[in-house]
């Protein structure tokens, strides 16, 4: 009698039910459900019970255990990824690249030009100016994947970097776009020229 193949499926593994067919044979829908987590509830007290024999005491108690599988919502925040995550390490500056040095920019705005690294700042990130008055490179951040240390170096004992120039000098306030109607939605947006805060220019002038 020749061999039959399995009804179930169409061959070279290839199933003959759907994947949504299969989810509702197996009753994974209902999975969900069973394994839904209780709410916090308070831990279970100890219970006592009676045991026979004159030389067991006549009572035990009883601690409940708890549950092998369900957690309650502060077991699962103590033992999720976001309670458990290390500490960020601080990013450890190139030995190549020490306060003066000059550096070439290979992406951004301005790669291809040298700029004059002053400091690292918390966040990891290089503070380096051009100077402005030089080539035109402003106060800024950058990572030091992307810039190459030459063995050029200039005296920067005489600058004086303002102490409120930090990470957070240098991030943009959040400002929400107002609605647009659908004339100006279908319009062609005019690039606005971006101001610079007073703070930045101040900081700017004391630095060159």
């Amino acid at each position: 009698m020749p061999k039959v193949a399995n009804p179930k499926t169409l061959g070279n593994g290839v199933s003959f039910l759907s994947k949504g067919q299969r989810f509702h044979k197996k009753g994974l829908f209902n999975k969900a459900i069973r394994t839904k987590q209780p709410a916090a509830t308070a831990a279970a007290a100890p219970q006592t019970k009676k045991v026979g024999g004159a030389k067991n005491g006549g009572s035990r108690v009883i601690k409940a255990k708890p549950s092998r599988f369900l957690l309650t919502p502060a077991e699962r925040k103590a033992v999720s990824v976001s309670a458990t995550k290390a500490a960020p390490k601080p990013v450890k500056l190139r030995a190549t690249i020490t306060p003066g040095t000059v550096l070439i920019l290979v992406a951004g705005r301005f790669r291809s030009k040298r700029v004059v690294f002053l400091k690292q700042l918390p966040s990891g990130l290089l503070l380096v100016s051009g100077p402005y008055k030089v080539n035109g490179v402003p106060l800024r951040r950058v990572d030091q994947r992307y810039v190459i240390a030459t063995s050029t170096k200039v005296d920067v004992s005489g600058v004086k970097i303002p102490e409120y120039v930090n990470d957070a000098f240098f991030k943009k306030a959040a400002e929400k776009a107002p609605k647009k109607s659908e004339e100006q939605f279908f319009a062609k947006d005019e690039k606005k020229a971006r101001v610079l805060s007073a703070d930045r220019l101040k900081a700017q002038k004391e630095v060159d």
